[in-house]
């Protein structure tokens, strides 16, 4: 089985994004629910995702809302506690009509300056009541300007310990930029990615939360490049070796758009911490003019390469998906 751990919903119907641009223009929440109909579902589905796993081959999609749309800088909690909750009920409207193509990860309800455990709620409804598997955490609500505590700050603790109690794993993953000087997907989405793991390395976070679960998405940021830079830093620190303080905890997905980056990362992180995905339809959509292939076709590259071992490549595309998120290895179970 080949399971995809990241997946947006970047073709939802217009009808979301009319509801957004009414909730803002207004400022007010107390409208409808967006009006979009179940075939409008499924034609947004038929000619992207749905085409997509068929012609490449893979089975279950993790699937979130638009991540550059969370926008948790917009407006107030209020405010993106009902674009939350909109934007999370199309997402289980759809994992409702795919349950073999789609499982779902939900967008937490995140404002800046606003505690963390203001997201409990939200959570506790999508996990307990939708069955999401696990959620998107925004380490930096302000879009750009970096205003929160570190990911590793008490002042998350409420979050992870509802997050432990539900057995969900969040990805750690940024919405869009305020910052001029950061684009959003090429600078900062890898920045976060980056950052997050280095607030993962000073701090001892997971003394406090053994059994939390953080993917770090797009191949990590600069992380496995920099692999012996982090090593470097943790021993001049007096840290235990990565593979003891972080490698129980953090994990790292293969959204890494050309063959030789997806070399990089295995041969670096191990094999036990890798989980497949592709993120399509995502941040990159053309086809790369050396390859004649799209770059998110990210199972290309990873079947390509023969010195990964049959055995690991199992544990890439299926067994450290089971580990990292419990509540989809209990449905599977149920699959073989």
């Amino acid at each position: 089985m080949i399971i995809d751990c990241h997946g947006h919903y970047t073709t939802a119907p217009a009808g979301l994004r009319d509801w957004r641009k009414l909730q803002l223009s207004s400022l007010k929440n107390s409208f409808s629910k967006p009006r979009i109909s179940d075939q409008e579902i499924r034609d947004s589905l038929d000619g992207a995702q749905l085409k997509l796993q068929r012609e490449r081959g893979t089975d279950l999609t993790f699937f979130s809302p638009r991540a550059g749309s969370m926008e948790h800088h917009v407006g107030d909690a209020a405010v993106s506690a009902a674009w939350s909750r909109e934007c999370n009920d199309l997402v289980h409207r759809v994992c409702g009509l795919y349950p073999a193509n789609f499982a779902a990860v939900c967008q937490l309800p995140q404002s800046p300056g606003v505690p963390p455990a203001n997201c409990v709620p939200e959570l506790e409804r999508c996990v307990k009541e939708l069955g999401f598997i696990g959620c998107n955490l925004n380490p930096d609500p302000s879009g750009g300007w970096w205003k929160e505590p570190p990911l590793t700050d008490k002042w998350w603790y409420p979050l992870y310990e509802k997050m432990v109690e539900l057995e969900v794993p969040a990805m750690v993953h940024v919405s869009s930029s305020c910052n001029p000087a950061f684009h959003f997907t090429g600078a900062h989405y890898l920045n976060a990615d980056t950052t997050a793991f280095m607030q993962f390395l000073t701090s001892d976070l997971f003394k406090d939360f053994p059994a939390l679960k953080f993917v770090i998405p797009h191949g990590g940021g600069a992380v496995p490049y920099h692999w012996g830079r982090y090593r470097g830093l943790a021993q001049d620190m007096k840290r235990p070796p990565l593979e003891e303080l972080l490698l129980g905890n953090v994990y790292f997905d293969t959204c890494v758009y050309h063959r030789p980056g997806i070399e990089l990362l295995l041969k670096v992180i191990p094999a036990d911490n890798i989980l497949f995905a592709s993120e399509m339809v995502g941040a990159v959509r053309g086809i790369d003019p050396e390859t004649g292939q799209y770059y998110d076709d990210t199972r290309r590259y990873i079947d390509a390469i023969d010195w990964v071992s049959a055995a690991d490549k199992k544990k890439i595309y299926e067994g450290n998906v089971r580990k990292v998120y419990p509540r989809i290895a209990a449905g599977l179970n149920g699959r073989g």
